[in-house]
């Protein structure tokens, strides 16, 4: 009787790994074809002709009115050093910078008021609701007192440009948003995430994510001419595409005021209605990279809080609104986009069964005598499960040598040990993702389940409270 209970508990686990084998495998050749693209555009150098050359033109005029949108939701913390660093950074006459708060925030209202009285670029905007909304919402909100100001003063706004209240901004971005912006819908920059001392394992995890995302992911889409979604910071808009999105939604303004991801979505609209996007990598004169730089979640619960309303937008909630595109490509890279779930569930069944197998290695090592079936893996099993071990020696590699081109050495090497840390975050975001989406469906009113922030350590301000 136990030799037969145990014969089946191995079959099911058994069955479980195989699945999660075969998950992981899919996942690995998916990733493998765009590593072989990338490959291949590094050896032809092929990016540069993709990249556009730059001088660091701080205080020039930009051709044209500039809007820059920052939504805040309880960001009195953040607030007051991010905007007197960009306009500091942004030091234009031709910028506005709108700054959506909440009629029930007013500590973030203080904040805000505090820097507008001694610059009049800033416009505190609030909202018509209290918070929080959705982020989406807010942006809205900004959108129509943009139109506002537009009737007022008859002269049309060139771009949008989109931030968060934590982000430090290049000086050199704007350079490049302006002189892109003449061919382009939509343009993105590169994020990068800072590398947290005091947050080795949680908050620095980002830093080999968004380092292999935006160096070589986002870099294949652009090439191949997929859609680009942005990362809802660090990202210029065409006034007249935003224009185009909101007659197009026929409502309050040109983002989805439901999605979760509404970054995300707004990049594939652009693509869907035509507008060309573009991912621009390329480096100042003094050779920085030109990029928005913040200090992400350090805390567990804030991590696993921001990536799971990144799944369940991306996930869960593009299904419906965005289907699954027009052609193979569009079709292949949402396939990518929504496979956190599925990668979560295969992480757990692969944790499930290294458990498993070292419950039966522990007992078999103090002489418990198991059926020769459970222990016997087939030829098919022995090849997937090589094939999986090279695949994950393979992401190790790639992980490791984008994360030591920008961060250098040593923390390439902590991006290997926090493989684990990232999995297991993974799975909780995943997990927490699937019954927010299921609350939804009963009824729910999506809400803008934010994260606390933090002000990036190198800006100048980190030090100051507002």
């Amino acid at each position: 009787m136990l030799n037969s209970l145990i014969l089946t508990t191995c079959v099911f686990i058994n069955e479980l790994s195989t699945l999660s084998i075969i998950i992981f495998i899919i996942g690995f050749i998916d990733e493998l074809i765009i590593d072989l693209i990338w490959i291949r555009l590094a050896v032809k150098m092929r990016w540069q002709s993709r990249t556009i050359r730059i001088t660091d033109r701080l205080g020039e005029s930009v051709s044209g009115n500039a809007a820059v949108f920052v939504a805040a939701w309880r960001e009195s913390r953040v607030i007051g050093p991010t905007l007197r660093h960009m306009t500091r950074q942004w030091g234009d006459g031709a910028l506005t910078i709108y700054v959506g708060c909440y009629p029930n925030d007013p500590a973030t209202i203080d904040a805000v008021m505090q820097i507008a009285a001694c610059d009049p670029r800033i416009r505190l905007v609030i909202t018509d609701h209290a918070g929080p909304t959705t982020k989406a919402d807010c942006l809205n909100r900004l959108y129509r007192a943009l139109c506002d100001d537009e009737k007022r003063s008859g002269v049309p706004f060139r771009m949008v440009v989109i931030h968060d209240a934590e982000d430090m901004v290049d000086r050199a971005a704007m350079d490049v948003f302006d002189r892109a912006i003449d061919t382009c819908a939509l343009v993105q920059l590169p994020v990068i995430p800072a590398a947290l001392p005091d947050s080795r394992w949680i908050g620095s995890h980002y830093c080999e994510e968004f380092a292999e995302a935006h160096t070589k992911t986002m870099l294949v889409r652009d090439a191949i001419g997929a859609g680009i979604p942005t990362a809802g910071v660090g990202c210029a808009i065409a006034r007249p595409m935003l224009g185009r999105l909101s007659a197009r939604r026929g409502m309050d303004g040109p983002f989805d005021d439901d999605s979760l991801t509404e970054d995300y979505a707004l990049g594939l609209e652009i693509a869907a209605m035509g507008g060309r996007s573009r991912f621009i990598r390329c480096r100042a004169p003094d050779g920085r990279l030109v990029a928005t730089r913040a200090a992400f979640p350090s805390r567990l619960d804030m991590a696993v809080r921001q990536k799971a309303r990144w799944i369940e937008g991306i996930s869960f909630q593009s299904w419906d609104r965005l289907g699954w595109g027009r052609t193979m490509l569009d079709t292949w890279m949402r396939m990518r986009d929504r496979r956190g779930p599925l990668a979560a569930l295969a992480l757990v069944l692969a944790y499930l069964t290294i458990v498993w197998n070292g419950v039966v290695l522990t007992l078999g090592l103090a002489g418990v005598n198991w059926p020769p079936e459970a222990t016997l893996l087939s030829p098919a099993m022995r090849a997937f499960l090589w094939l999986m071990l090279f695949g994950v020696i393979w992401r190790a590699i790639f992980r490791f040598g984008f994360t030591a081109h920008e961060y250098g050495l040593a923390e390439g090497a902590r991006a290997l040990m926090r493989i684990p840390v990232a999995n297991i975050i993974a799975i909780m975001a995943g997990r927490r993702a699937l019954w927010n989406y299921l609350r939804t469906l009963r009824g729910h009113t999506p809400r803008w389940d934010k994260t606390s922030h933090q002000v990036h350590p190198d800006m100048p301000d980190a030090g100051a409270t507002a």
